[in-house]
């Protein structure tokens, strides 16, 4: 019986190291961004999706394309505008006059990793195209409902300043990201590595010639998954995701916390980390490591402290300051 533990043993740390081997490969093009980077990863691990929140040219989309090549995923991009159309994403039946019949052409939503960029610049109508994508990992088109290949990840942009134009998505779609992640503005050292970068020549659109090469498979995203779904739980972990959650039910500068949802994901997203750091099971620190970009998208502020320069980051934070850690 010991040489199958083994073996699994050995699965897990071999697809730990190629995941953990995607920081490397992302930085030959990417300077920086490693949170944003590591959230990518746990998306993946919990079959999640990332909204990407950061203003223009922070490498938002480049963090994408980078993460795809290091993973040896197909990849589409779909530019989000206000005339973008339901079937433009999701694909549309087309008459065929050689044979009198409609075929379904799949659209840019069928691929591995979908980049949608400036997803608040659609309208709700095609916003909404992405809800039984994201969910249920299928398109239904004319009653069929056609599956998504495996893995898929939605990583959504949006730019968090410039609101003319923009039609923000409701809590219902915002509450389909497993996580929301802030891609902040480089340091000073990091923005003169990028600037040296492109006088020696780099150019963003070739990535095969920044050196960026595969690193993991679905195969080993796959071990991943499977090593992540063997992290326990203690029960009093478990209460500690439930009552951080319950907190912001009762915050008064909400108008909505988190759902059961959001709990579940919490504590989804720590199991991923706890095994991306090497343990088998999962501690308070986990779940605080992930409490921001887990929930901060689930919360609702009230006007009033909103107007006060409360942000949902303030609240989350306070929340953990107080929720009691269990021993």
């Amino acid at each position: 019986m010991s040489a199958p533990t083994h073996e699994t043993a050995t699965d897990s740390d071999s697809a730990r190291a190629s995941l953990e081997a995607l920081r490397t490969e992302i930085a030959k093009a990417v300077v920086g961004q490693d949170p944003a980077v590591t959230g990518l990863v746990v998306a993946l691990l919990c079959r999640g999706h990332v909204l990407l929140e950061g203003v223009p040219g922070v490498a938002k989309t480049l963090l994408v394309r980078s993460l795809a090549a290091a993973l040896e995923l197909d990849t589409k991009r779909v530019q989000f505008t206000p005339d973008l159309m339901p079937s433009d994403v999701t694909g549309s039946l087309v008459y065929d006059a050689r044979t009198a019949e409609f075929s379904f052409q799949p659209g840019p939503v069928f691929t591995n990793l979908l980049l949608a960029d400036e997803i608040n610049r659609t309208p709700p109508k095609t916003q909404s195209s992405l809800l039984e994508a994201m969910e249920e990992r299928q398109v239904t088109v004319d009653g069929t409902p056609r599956l998504l290949p495996e893995p898929f990840l939605v990583a959504a942009t949006q730019n968090p300043v410039e609101y003319e134009g923009t039609y923000p998505l409701p809590e219902a779609q915002l509450d389909r990201f497993l996580l929301k992640l802030t891609v902040p503005l480089p340091s000073r050292a990091d923005e003169i590595h990028v600037l040296i970068r492109h006088a020696e020549g780099f150019d963003p659109r070739d990535l095969k010639a920044a050196g960026v090469r595969p690193v993991a498979g679905p195969a080993e995203l796959e071990a991943a998954r499977a090593a992540v779904a063997k992290v326990s739980v203690s029960a009093e972990i478990a209460g500690y995701v439930v009552d951080i959650c319950r907190a912001t039910r009762e915050s008064p500068s909400l108008t909505l916390g988190v759902s059961p949802r959001g709990a579940t994901a919490l504590l989804s997203t720590a199991r991923a980390w706890a095994w991306l750091t090497g343990r088998d099971y999962v501690t308070p620190d986990d779940v605080k490591a992930l409490a921001l970009p887990t929930l901060r998208h689930r919360i609702h502020l009230r006007p009033e402290a909103e107007m006060e320069g409360v942000t949902p980051d303030s609240v989350i934070n306070s929340i953990l300051a107080h929720v009691p850690v269990p021993r």
